[in-house]
């Protein structure tokens, strides 16, 4: 069995407990590339990040694609990945990129403002927008306008945060206020690498169904 259709198989038994199974939703993965992620790039780890959060796209989206965007002080949307063509993806769309800015400081909100004009002015859609958010720390604390912004949209923000650098920012998104609803959640994992397929589906996935049921309620979807 390909590792692809292993990590498939992984992410369908997480989404079945969660009742997911039959939820259809964009996914979005947004991939910090700023100077201290340099290490992550070139030992591999964020091309294993590619496939696990694939994975999940091809259970929840229809034509199985993941979209992907790239961010340190710029950013770069790229070339969107399936199942075809994710085998070596870092190294040929992003490391070998010579037109996407690598290994600078990290700004979130222009790369966040994009995502949303992405989902919500270029190609609106009743089905949800589920956005994986990589940081490995320091992130702006001006990110509040975006995810504000966003509270009404049919996007869900699920920040990730690797390593152990300041995530204070991230920490306290579950008592931002002035949203319409709680679109964002965050979880810190230390070693991603150490991180089994089960964790990491489990963690990802763990508050996007109260926001579904949430945002049905409020009549976003």
């Amino acid at each position: 069995m390909s590792s692809i259709s292993l990590l498939k198989q992984k992410a369908g038994i997480v989404l079945e407990k969660k009742k997911l199974s039959k939820v259809v939703a964009r996914v979005g993965l947004v991939l910090d590339i700023s100077g201290s992620m340099r290490g992550l790039y070139k030992n591999g780890t964020v091309q294993k990040v590619v496939e696990r959060i694939l994975a999940v796209a091809s259970q929840f989206d229809d034509d199985g694609t993941l979209d992907v965007w790239v961010y340190d002080n710029e950013f770069s949307r790229l070339k969107s990945v399936t199942e075809r063509d994710f085998v070596n993806y870092v190294e040929e769309y992003i490391l070998n990129n010579d037109l996407i800015h690598k290994f600078g400081r990290n700004d979130e909100p222009p790369v966040m403002e994009d995502v949303i004009k992405k989902y919500t002015v270029e190609s609106p859609s009743s089905e949800p927008a589920f956005i994986v958010f990589i940081n490995d720390g320091g992130c702006k604390r001006t990110i509040k306008k975006s995810v504000v912004e966003s509270s009404n949209k049919p996007m869900f923000w699920q920040f990730v945060g690797i390593g152990d650098s300041n995530f204070e920012v991230l920490e306290k998104l579950d008592t931002m206020e002035g949203r319409f609803v709680d679109n964002a959640n965050f979880f810190h994992i230390k070693d991603i690498e150490k991180t089994t397929d089960e964790d990491l589906y489990n963690q990802l996935l763990n508050e996007f169904p109260s926001w579904l049921t949430e945002a049905k309620a409020k009549e976003i979807l």
